[in-house]
């Protein structure tokens, strides 16, 4: 067997929200009732922690350290995987985050473009990337690609190319964009051992057609459990019943979506349908209004029928 570290990526992985007290401050309290939850009612074996769910460029270098430390901790045994994601806007900040995450025992790292001053062409990113990931060389580097929030246009496609030359610890991509050609070209361009997930999980049926290895998504904390469903009825060939659960949660988001969707309201809606106390989101972001979150939560309930 492999080891866990270069263990392939595939199936679902919950990009899990950060618990904050009620002022604000981090609730490490809450991280091992929240595997628990992912893993016995969800069945979710996977996290993605630090991430944009995660607020993660909200949050202090110091508070990314401990948060760490604690989803490892409490993952041990109970996940399969834990990455983290160490990107931030000065590469020796990813590069300390990336030293701490091989050392508290992160099974792969992951990070996205800088967005403040921008890298304008692939050989740009892939440099950067080659600094982060050298400062973990052992453990599995991912490229996180999220446009709608970066500014960063570059086709991963090109990003890719050759990087395994630059990065022997590169084991993959996740790609939240839109762009199915680019996402394909990756797949296509993949090589054995790495993995290519999909996060726009409205769009992940989609994605599985292309050949996602698996997926990475917010809504995965939630209804992970039917999305578990939708993957096994894809591989079985069933696309009725796969479309059917891709149909749901387009109907749920698309309904959140016109409500204000964002990582306040879904935090808020991972807390209601969890009974976790996940605490209000970080400024600038706004708490959920309660009759919003309550509408949410009464949508949910009318599309997906419980266990």
């Amino acid at each position: 067997m492999a080891p866990a570290a270069y263990r392939k990526l595939a199936g679902l992985i919950a990009a899990t929200f950060t618990p904050f007290t009620p002022q604000g401050e981090v609730n490490l309290s809450v991280i091992g009732p929240y595997i628990d939850y992912l893993s016995e009612q969800q069945g979710v074996k996977g996290i993605f922690v630090n991430g944009t769910t995660g607020e993660s460029l909200s949050l202090t270098v110091a508070e990314r350290k401990i948060l760490t430390e604690e989803w490892c901790q409490k993952a041990k045994g109970r996940m399969d995987h834990v990455i983290v994601h160490v990107g931030c806007m000065s590469v020796k900040d990813s590069q300390d985050l990336a030293r701490h995450a091989a050392q508290t025992g992160a099974d792969g790292i992951a990070v996205i473009a800088p967005f403040f001053f921008k890298p304008r062409t692939a050989e740009a990113l892939r440099e950067f990337m080659k600094e982060v990931a050298s400062a973990a060389p052992n453990l599995p580097f991912y490229y996180y690609q999220i446009p709608a929030l970066t500014g960063v246009n570059v086709h991963v496609r090109d990003v890719i190319e050759g990087i395994e030359k630059l990065i022997p610890s590169f084991r993959g991509v996740k790609f939240s964009g839109c762009d199915l050609m680019d996402f394909g070209q990756c797949v296509s361009y993949c090589q054995a051992d790495w993995s290519v997930l999909y996060g726009v999980d409205e769009q992940l049926l989609a994605a599985l057609a292309m050949g996602a290895h698996g997926a990475v998504g917010s809504t995965y904390n939630y209804i992970g459990c039917h999305v578990n469903k939708l993957l096994s009825a894809f591989e079985k060939g069933d696309l009725v019943q796969a479309r059917a659960i891709q149909f749901k949660m387009q109907e749920l988001l698309s309904y959140a979506m016109k409500l204000g969707f964002d990582v306040g309201v879904n935090k808020q809606l991972m807390a209601e349908l969890s009974g976790l106390c996940l605490g209000p989101p970080r400024l600038p972001l706004m708490p959920c209004p309660h009759d919003h979150a309550q509408l949410i939560v009464q949508k949910y309930h009318s599309l997906f029928s419980k266990r």
